[in-house]
Order: C-alpha cells, then sequence, then structure tokens
C-alpha cells in the first residue's frame, strides 16, 4: 500500500480527547456511536507522557476537546503542563458548567484559547438540539471569556434543523462580542451521518445561508471574523482531509488509542496502536495506520492520474468507507469519482425526508447502536 512514500513530517496539531463524558446530547456529535462500550481513560500522567513525546517530536498547537474537557477535573493540570511544554493550548467546550472561577483558573494555567459552541440562535431550539437546558449559561460563559480578555471565538455547527436562525445567530455574536465566529455546517461522521437524513440542508438552505454569512462578512470587516464552512457533500471536489494523512495532525483518544483523524478508528483493519504500547515517535512512524494512506501508492483512478492528487490527497478516506464501504475509494463527494452517485442518492434521500425523530447522543442510544 505504501507507494511513493516520503519520510513524514512531525506531528504540527496534536487533538487531545479527554473523554468522551458529556451532558449535551447533540445528535451530529463527531464521537463514535459506541462510546458508552469503549471503556479507561488515560490516567494525569499517560496524558503528560502524550503531551511530552508529542512536543518532543514537534507538534505546536494543541486541543483539548472530548466529549466535554471540563469533565476532566485535571484540566488545569494538564493546561499548565503543556503550557511549560511551550504548546499553543486551545479548548474547545460547549461552556456547559463552566464559571468565572475556571475561566479564571485556566488563564493562570497558560490557556491561550477558548472556543465555545452553541446550538442555535434561541433557548427553544438550542436546548432542544443540546437535549439538555444551557442556552442562558452558554451566553453568561461566552461573555466571561471575553471579560477574561480571552479572543471571543464562536462555533455554531449549521444543519437543517438551525439553518433557518443564520441571520439571528450572527446577531447574537455581535451582540456577544465575538471575535471570530465559525458557521460549520455539519459535517457527517459519527452522530451526524447516523441522522444525516435529518440534518443534512437542501441546496436552496445552503444558498441563502451562504449570502447571509457573505453580507455579515462585509458589513462586520474589521470587527469579527466569519468563516462559513459548507458540508462536503456539496462541494463537488473532496477536501484535503486533515491536510494530507498522517502529515499534520495527531488525534489521541480517551483510552489511548492513536488516531490519524478523529474518525478513523471506525476504519476496519487499520490496526490503530495506543498509546499505552508505544511511544509516539514509533506511532507517528512505523505504524500501519499512519503509513497507510502515505504518498500516493494506495490510490485508484482516477485519483492516481488526477492533477489535484497534491493538493486533496484523494479527499476523505473516513467518507469514503463511511459511503461506499472501502476507504480506498475516490472520495464520492468528487464529482470526479465514479462513486459520486452515492453522494447524490443521499442528497436526494435527504430532502425527500420530512419528519422524523432524531437520535440524540447519550450513553443509552450509544450501547444500542452498533459502529
Amino acid at each position: 500500500m505504501a507507494g511513493s512514500i516520503k519520510a513524514p513530517s512531525p506531528p504540527r496539531w496534536l487533538l487531545a480527547e479527554l473523554t468522551y463524558a458529556c451532558p449535551l446530547q447533540c445528535p451530529y456529535c463527531s464521537n463514535p456511536l459506541d462510546y458508552a462500550n469503549i471503556k479507561g481513560e488515560l490516567s494525569t500522567d499517560d496524558w503528560k507522557r502524550v503531551l511530552k513525546q508529542s512536543r518532543e517530536m514537534g507538534a505546536v498547537q494543541l486541543g483539548f476537546s472530548g466529549g466535554e474537557p471540563l469533565v476532566r477535573k485535571d484540566l488545569v493540570e494538564l493546561v499548565n503542563y503543556s503550557h511549560e511544554l511551550g504548546y499553543y493550548t486551545n479548548l474547545i467546550t460547549s461552556g456547559y458548567n463552566m464559571d468565572e472561577a475556571k475561566i479564571i483558573a485556566l488563564k493562570n494555567a497558560g490557556l491561550d484559547h477558548i472556543q465555545i459552541s452553541l446550538q442555535a440562535s434561541s433557548k427553544e431550539l438550542n436546548d432542544f438540539i443540546a437535549g439538555t437546558e444551557s442556552f442562558e449559561q452558554k451566553k453568561q460563559v461566552a461573555k466571561l471569556i471575553k471579560k477574561n480578555d480571552y479572543p471571543m471565538v464562536l462555533c455554531v455547527v449549521l444543519h437543517r434543523q438551525n439553518i433557518h436562525q443564520m441571520k439571528d445567530m450572527l446577531d447574537m455574536a455581535i451582540e456577544l462580542g465575538a471575535d471570530f465566529v465559525e458557521l460549520a455546517n455539519t459535517q457527517y461522521y459519527g452522530w451526524a451521518q447516523h441522522n444525516r437524513d435529518q440534518l443534512l440542508p437542501t441546496h436552496e438552505q445552503l444558498k441563502t445561508a451562504e449570502a447571509i454569512a457573505n453580507e455579515y462578512q462585509e458589513t462586520q470587516k474589521g470587527k469579527m471574523k466569519i468563516y462559513y464552512v459548507v458540508p462536503d457533500y456539496y462541494e463537488g471536489r473532496p477536501k484535503a482531509c486533515m491536510n494530507g494523512w498522517g502529515t499534520t495532525f495527531l488525534t489521541i483518544s480517551p483510552d489511548g488509542l492513536a488516531l490519524p483523524c478523529h474518525s478513523a478508528r471506525q476504519l476496519p483493519n487499520f490496526d490503530c496502536p495506543s498509546v499505552n504500547e508505544h511511544s509516539i515517535s514509533d506511532i507517528w512512524n512505523e505504524s500501519k495506520a499512519f503509513n497507510y494512506f502515505r504518498g500516493d501508492g494506495w490510490m485508484k483512478e482516477p485519483c492516481r492520474s488526477c492533477p489535484e492528487k497534491d493538493k486533496d490527497f484523494g479527499g476523505c478516506h473516513c467518507q469514503a468507507f463511511l459511503l461506499t464501504g472501502d476507504a480506498t475509494n475516490t472520495d464520492p463527494v468528487c464529482d470526479l469519482s465514479p462513486l459520486h452517485h452515492t453522494v447524490t442518492d443521499a442528497i436526494e434521500k435527504a430532502v425527500q425526508t420530512n419528519e422524523s425523530a432524531l437520535t440524540f447522543r447519550n450513553s443509552k442510544n450509544s450501547q444500542l447502536l452498533k459502529k
């Protein structure tokens, strides 16, 4: 499979998924469907070993994620240790149960950046999607983040259930004093893939939302940066997934599995290694999982002869697996793929799906669902 593999560059971005525990129940969560059956979290000392080895490898950007990273009682300690190692640290959080004392403690520990999420612009819809009464507290936390001299970074995951609130969400971001707003259309992995027919917007909805985003990008220029991310299914060309497999990003799951991307544990026969058994250096340089899609030896046509293969690297392998059952296929979002019909079929099916219940992310549903 290796083909023309060059010696890998060191990892630059480490995503530390500290826990799968989360008080929210978002139906688009990227965590594995069977997260409740994945037992055992890395200890504080385990995480320190991972952080140190990754930094020695060259990682400079560090994201603390989950689940909800605030659930971990050692979060401040891990932030402080990471700061001492020289990382630029980012907390990716729902903000739920976060108070000013915790924000100050994290600030004193050296945390550089906090990204907070909102599910909608109204309390009723936000709390429905989150499966938890959280709207008013999230808004208060956003104000406290700003008060304590962090850049106000607000993320809203867009989908068919909330995209009609686009204008209201941007007005709310202005009210909260957001410096950066990421309007990220749902990408269909994990729970979002399971709920795809209920979440995937129509083409008309996306056109309207993009026009609103463009309008606010113009009126807020110099005041607030707005990023609008289109769902892959409507792009026509695949994204350069993770900036190229095994080139930049390293994800460590709560139980210690090392992943080239956060969805890779679902891929069969990849033998994703564990930090409980291997060093970060061996994982990055020697493991089957991280070498699998390096180079172009794995590529089928039309990728192999495509002039854009060094830009998009064949697209997203997890997406190819979810849509076609084979991670080595060309990402079907590419309209040059012979399996592009799997995307157009999915869009058509979603458009025809009217009222249907969402499956919310919680331990009960996780134990009932298969990978």
